[in-house]
């Protein structure tokens, strides 16, 4: 996804109201309390909450809002340093930033490609 002359990655562009469980899904990162970036291994769903797994073994239960301190920290790119138990590639760290998080446009991460009645 590179933009060909100067080399920066292609903006991607996600609503900015979706569920915390499907925008994890998505970035695969998640924000500390502390603001330390952990990269996820895996999240299983159980109901309205999720068990969330990090590369550098620590596995804790979340709930799904959308204006969680961690989905705020997400949208906003709130974050110190990246993990380094779970060595997040440059790569995944640039496609990170220049993602953006809009209002009225970008993807609404649903599972079809059809749009949600308003």
């Amino acid at each position: 996804m590179n933009s060909g002359e100067n080399g920066k990655t292609a903006g991607r562009f996600y609503r900015k109201r979706v569920e915390l469980f499907r925008l994890l899904d998505r970035i695969k990162l998640w924000p500390s309390r502390k603001g330390i970036l952990h990269g996820i291994r895996s999240v299983e769903t159980i109901g309205g909450a999720a068990r969330i797994t990090t590369h550098c073994n620590k596995t804790f239960l979340v709930r799904n809002s959308r204006n969680s301190r961690a989905a705020r920290q997400l949208r906003n790119k709130m974050f110190v340093k990246p993990c380094e138990a779970c060595r997040i590639p440059g790569w995944k760290l640039e496609k990170y930033s220049a993602t953006l998080f809009r209002r009225r446009f970008g993807s609404f991460l649903t599972t079809s490609n059809a749009m949600p009645q308003a």
